[in-house]
């Protein structure tokens, strides 16, 4: 979503990283084409002004006391960065647990912003940290609403109370109530309300919002926004505030290619902070809203910190440790070890949005969309197709062996033999690297690596040829 914004932001940066020794006129340049990028991202006019001001006056404050030898753009860069995690919210806000259980979550928004789905994304995000979430249908008026919630909950294996078929039957604030007490009484520690979205500011369901609010006292109320409406998230949002109300919102959809604004306007306009974030259709694509990984994000340094995290959870610690165990024992990488972490990466999510947490993957923008996601899966089926000795040994891979694993996996032959010569040079590199030899020739080390250090020729020198002039030669057997 941010990718143009990003593009933009780096831009900016590399002309100014270009000027050395930065002057006045510099910074009103620089601040003009971050004006213009933002307004362009679909950002409200109030959070620009504002956002350009407060870099434009702390960065001519700080010009005269940079030194002529200091990197005078990274610290503008450092005041433009600072600026952004604040529009973004400053710092990460957590759900409040009510002291007594269950704590009541009340989902809000408009139709079409992927609350009921959100509302499975939450549950499960809450279930694996060892809470006991129940989802309550309480969106009794838009079709198949119930149905949708309680497939999604089937999905990520938490209960759904549903005493109403909807489609227009039954009263959404008796069944929210209901759940309450049905929380309670099965000792569920947390309740999250999924309630009937809006098509507008429809002020009957409204009305219906505030007197769910009222008969249950939600702990949080979330304000589910699609962050594709650009600045109609900032008014829709208002009118909640001013009707509901609600204590914090979850930006859905970030995987569009809309222009993103709502992001930055939201929690400026309407003083609650982003908690959540969601980006993509799976009920893994779901995270707390970290404004300092968002901004390093648009400002094109990567997001290494949340791909760390998905990496943690993906990759089982004890295949892990196993794989170190064998790295240092000297034992060869095998086909089954690449399976293991083919499946990691598959638990991962979309490679694309992996990539995209890269630093510079806004230079990389191409390349990213035009990775094939299907890949992956296509070497998984060749390796599957294998037998567990010709995994370990894949010595043993002889024509036959070959095409009867093409055939098995569905491929040619060719990829059957691309993928095994590939691995045989992965298996290479790993011995030279473990052996202190460095990479292949014409392979270079990943930036930012250490170098191997190099062994000692254990050559005795070279004998020095003797002068022909007895006299020197006198002096250099002495010496």
């Amino acid at each position: 979503m941010f990718d143009n914004l990003s593009s933009k932001f780096s831009n900016a940066f590399s002309s100014l990283r270009s000027r050395g020794k930065i002057s006045p006129s510099d910074i009103e340049n620089t601040c003009a084409e971050v004006r213009t990028a933002l307004l362009e991202s679909d950002v409200a006019l109030p959070v620009v002004d504002s956002f350009i001001e407060k870099i434009r006056s702390k960065s001519l404050e700080a010009l005269p006391n940079l030194q002529s030898g200091t990197n005078q753009a990274q610290a503008i860069f450092e005041i433009v960065n600072a600026e952004l995690v604040e529009i973004l919210g400053g710092s990460a806000r957590r759900v409040r647990f009510a002291k007594t259980a269950p704590t009541v979550i009340m989902l809000a928004g408009l139709q079409g912003a992927g609350k009921t789905t959100l509302a499975g994304k939450l549950a499960k995000f809450y279930a694996e940290q060892g809470n006991t979430p129940l989802l309550v249908a309480s969106d009794l008026q838009r079709p198949n609403a119930v149905n949708q919630l309680q497939v999604v909950g089937e999905s990520v294996g938490v209960p759904v109370f549903a005493p109403e078929p909807g489609n227009g039957v039954g009263n959404p604030v008796k069944v929210a109530e209901q759940g309450i007490a049905f929380a309670k009484s099965k000792l569920y520690n947390m309740v999250i309300v999924d309630t009937a979205g809006r098509l507008g500011v429809d002020e009957d369901l409204m009305r219906e919002a505030i007197a769910i609010r009222d008969a249950i006292s939600p702990d949080e109320i979330l304000f589910v926004v699609d962050a594709m409406i650009g600045q109609d998230a900032v008014r829709t949002a208002q009118a909640f505030q001013d009707g509901v109300g609600f204590d914090g919102v979850v930006l859905t959809k970030l995987d569009g290619d809309a222009r993103g604004g709502a992001a930055l306007s939201i929690t400026q306009l309407s003083g609650k902070p982003i908690m959540f974030s969601s980006n993509g259709e799976k009920l893994i694509d779901f995270d707390i809203f970290y404004p300092d990984r968002m901004a390093s994000r648009i400002l094109g340094l990567g997001d290494v910190a949340t791909l760390a995290e998905q990496a943690k959870k993906a990759f089982d610690v004890e295949s892990s440790a196993r794989l170190e165990e064998k790295f240092a024992r000297g034992d060869d990488f095998t086909l089954e070890d690449f399976l293991e972490q083919l499946e990691a990466m598959s638990k991962m999510g979309s490679m694309s949005k992996l990539l995209g947490m890269l630093p510079g993957a806004a230079g990389m923008k191409k390349q990213i969309e035009n990775f094939d996601e299907s890949e992956i899966v296509r070497t998984k089926s060749i390796v599957q197709s294998m037998t567990p000795i010709e995994r370990r040994d894949p010595k043993v891979l002889n024509g036959s062996r070959r095409a009867r694993i093409a055939l098995g996996a569905g491929r040619k032959v060719q990829d059957v033999n691309s993928l095994v010569d590939k691995f045989a040079a992965a298996q290479k590199m790993m011995k030279q690297m473990r052996s202190g030899k460095g990479l292949p020739a014409g392979m270079g080390m990943p930036p930012g690596a250490p170098t191997p250090v190099q062994k000692v020729s254990q050559q005795p020198a070279k004998k020095k040829s003797k002068s022909g002039n007895p006299a020197k030669r006198a002096l250099e057997e002495k010496g």
